[in-house]
């Protein structure tokens, strides 16, 4: 994109909460960010001087921009978290906002820890985050704690060296928060099945730990065991806390494509959200030239058919604002309340703010009124052949 295509889009940008993505050459993404006044934070990158030397090679590097518009700043900032822990921007790791982010770590290891750091190590270990504060990672690591028992010693627990009897149960063992793995107590296979669950919080599905701990509440009841129950529905209820705090929507609607539409004689302009665990992972807006005198299903039934194919999704189900026919492998929903229902608002939103900057660019770039000019780009724009 050209510096002139750049500036246009700068003096577009709506003036609300919401997140900003940063590509190159490529159209690969390289930053992402977080903005309560996304056209005050955008626009703060060109106009000001930089003194970090790796801030001023990331602007040189921006060739094209693209936001999602939220409700909240709050909202903004948990959108920005999810992008960065699904797309990894090479610019998020350098930058870092003049600070270190904190992330969560399980260690590769035959009986893996579980710890906070801000020293990212390629080792084959696997990072979880950025998060947004060290109390956020606190919070979940005590949850995690509570959750499961894991050790927590740096011992470098060998099959020979625990057969030979080389280590000892330490307070953590006696205490309850450690099974004894240092002295053959629990095996690798009951160890890494509680890795696995963390690992499915951590990338926020919670379903699964719920279930068995509602099932072990369930049979504690049964047995009278009033007090082990109470401790696992305080367990519940933290993990269920954590899970609303940690996502945009309701955390049931997962593995959902989004897709509203608004158009005008020329265009139509169709925005698409990808939804996994409660969380918004990509969102795009098509631009879609008219040919004749398209209706709007025809034009949304093209775009959601063109879009899941450029994006490989395979979500088995799409929201979507009236009836469209894409298929019978493909459920297709008409949200009418609640959560669904918002999200699906939000999509439209996002689809009338790109509307809106369009219609602003035509007017930059060729202002008189008699002449109407549409100015896209080849990445965004979509014509019916």
């Amino acid at each position: 994109m050209s510096i002139l295509a750049l500036d246009i889009q700068l003096k577009t940008i709506p003036e609300s909460p919401g997140v900003y993505q940063y590509y190159d050459v490529d159209g690969v993404i390289i930053y992402v960010g977080k903005a309560k006044n996304l056209k005050k934070r955008v626009t703060s990158y060109f106009t000001k001087t930089h003194d970090n030397g790796k801030t001023r090679v990331l602007v040189r590097k921006i060739a094209d921009i693209k936001h999602i518009v939220v409700e909240t700043e709050k909202d903004a900032l948990l959108l920005e978290n999810n992008l960065i822990k699904k797309y990894k921007p090479r610019y998020n790791v350098l930058l870092k906002d003049d600070k270190s982010y904190p992330w969560i770590c399980i260690k590769k290891e035959r009986f893996p820890r579980v710890f906070p750091t801000r020293r990212v190590i390629k080792d084959g270990s696997e990072y979880f985050g950025p998060y947004t504060s060290m109390k956020t990672v606190k919070t979940l690591l005590d949850l995690i704690k509570g959750l499961y028992s894991l050790r927590t010693c740096n011992y470098k627990l060998d099959p020979e060296k625990i057969a030979e009897g080389k280590f000892k149960v330490c307070l953590e063992y006696h205490l309850g928060n450690c099974k004894g793995a240092c002295e053959g107590l629990e095996s690798q296979t009951s160890y890494h099945e509680n890795i696995t669950a963390i690992r499915e919080i951590l990338k926020g599905n919670f379903k699964e730990s719920l279930g068995q701990f509602k099932v072990q509440m369930k049979a504690l009841a049964e047995e009278m065991h009033f007090e082990a129950a109470q401790k696992i529905k305080e367990k519940i209820e933290i993990l269920e806390n954590y899970q609303a705090k940690s996502t945009i929507i309701n955390p049931k609607i997962s593995n959902v494509d989004v897709f509203s539409i608004v158009s005008d004689e020329s265009y139509g302009y169709v925005n698409f959200l990808q939804i996994s665990y409660g969380s918004i992972i990509r969102s795009h807006t098509l631009e879609i030239k008219k040919k004749l005198d398209e209706t709007d299903k025809e034009l949304l039934e093209l775009a959601i058919i063109e879009l899941r194919a450029r994006f490989n999704s395979n979500s088995n189900e799409i929201y979507v604002p009236f009836k469209v026919d894409v298929g019978h492998d493909v459920k297709v929903s008409l949200p009418q309340l609640g959560d669904k229902k918002q999200i699906l608002e939000l999509s439209v939103r996002n689809a009338k703010y790109y509307r809106m900057e369009r219609f602003k660019q035509v007017k930059i770039t060729d202002p008189r009124p008699s002449c109407y000019t549409h100015y896209g780009t080849n990445a965004k724009r979509f014509t019916l052949k």
